[in-house]
């Protein structure tokens, strides 16, 4: 596993973090939410890839 996909997970994070703290203080809670859930769609997405390759590792290994 490459270690920068971690950095990648965690920066961004980092930002979703800070873009909902910013939106929250300026009572835009409704675009806090979105920015909230499209970071995590973004996050689920890399590590569907991810878990796509343990697959096929795992496919590979068993010969299936």
């Amino acid at each position: 596993m490459d270690i920068g996909l971690i950095f990648k997970i965690a920066g961004i994070g980092i930002l979703i973090l800070i873009l909902d703290k910013l939106f929250k203080d300026v009572k835009q809670e409704n675009i806090a939410t979105l920015v909230t859930l499209a970071g995590l769609v973004v996050i689920f997405m890399m590590v569907i890839g991810l878990i796509s390759r343990l697959f096929d590792s795992v496919k590979v290994i068993f010969q299936l």
